[in-house]
């Protein structure tokens, strides 16, 4: 009896299998051919229809592999980039979107402040990482607007239009990115360090004054700049770490006077630490610093 059902149901949930293996190969083909209609109006130039064109490049793949194994040419895409070269397009953007934020924006400066601050006051791990890293993704945003904006009114916008394809899109986008870079290297005067990366690639700096922005590629734009947030990072870091040591100290010599030698000087210049930085409004005042510590780049006009 229970053998029995037992192959009832067995069969019951084969069958339903099939029904729902029948049905969504139906629904896969009817969407296939509804994306190959409307393949055939994606705009090459939209960066949309790069996107929509890498996922649709399996499929590409396949057809072109069955037509060599009939003898027939491969098919390729209407116009604008193949789909193969668009899913390579995709994988690399996506794989280096975190690396451009951080090495082409503010994210650096504000998340080293950051993380130098919670050390100075000695709270180990709060604010967590998460919310530091939050904060200085929205403080980067705001910041990178008008350079965001130019990128919107330059590129995407003509990109999406039709004016321009995906090579002159990329040198338009590169523009504002150098503009923001050059801004905050000479706001902070770290002129230097485009010089050493400048020298390295065996191009005379003898005379700086007969240099142009030209001159400068990414190649040794990125990482100057780089150093240059660094630095400027780090010496705010250490002004920040400088009435958190006094506290630190004064802690110290007290409980040393007092011959309380084995109490620990953190826990009691801890509670003071943090009552002066909420009475001085510390949360405002470094992130307050930190937006004027940049240099304003104007937007498209």
């Amino acid at each position: 009896m229970i053998a029995g059902a037992g192959g009832q149901i067995g069969w019951r949930i084969a069958a339903a299998v099939l029904v729902v293996a029948v049905s969504a190969t139906s629904a896969a083909g009817q969407s296939r051919s509804d994306s190959t209609a409307a393949g055939s109006r994606l705009d090459p130039a939209n960066p949309v229809s790069v996107i929509e064109n890498a996922a649709r490049g399996v499929d590409t793949w396949t057809r072109g592999l069955q037509a060599q194994e009939a003898g027939q040419a491969a098919p390729a895409t209407e116009g604008g980039l193949s789909a193969t070269l668009s899913v390579l397009i995709l994988i690399t953007v996506l794989s280096l979107a975190p690396s451009l934020v951080i090495m082409c924006t503010s994210f650096t400066r504000i998340v080293i402040v950051l993380a130098l601050l919670r050390q100075a006051i000695g709270t180990q791990s709060l604010p967590p990482a998460q919310v530091i890293t939050g904060l200085g993704l929205f403080m980067t945003l705001l910041i990178m607007a008008p350079t965001l904006d130019r990128l919107n009114d330059e590129v995407i916008q003509p990109v999406q239009r039709g004016e321009i394809d995906q090579l002159v899109a990329w040198q338009r986008a590169r523009q504002p990115l150098r503009d923001f870079m050059f801004a905050q290297i000479d706001h902070a005067g770290n002129h230097g360090d485009i010089y050493m990366m400048l020298n390295y690639r065996g191009i005379d700096t003898s005379q700086p004054q007969m240099l142009t922005r030209s001159d400068v590629d990414m190649i040794s734009l990125v990482p100057a700049f780089m150093l240059s947030e660094l630095k400027v990072a780090f010496l705010m870091g250490f002004r920040l770490y400088l009435p958190f040591l006094i506290i630190d100290m004064v802690v110290s010599s007290v409980l040393i006077s007092m011959g309380m030698l084995m109490l620990p000087p953190v826990l009691i210049s801890l509670p003071f630490k943090l009552l002066l930085f909420v009475l001085v409004d510390g949360w405002r005042l470094v992130a307050g610093n930190l937006l004027n510590s940049f240099a304003v780049v104007a937007g498209a006009g």
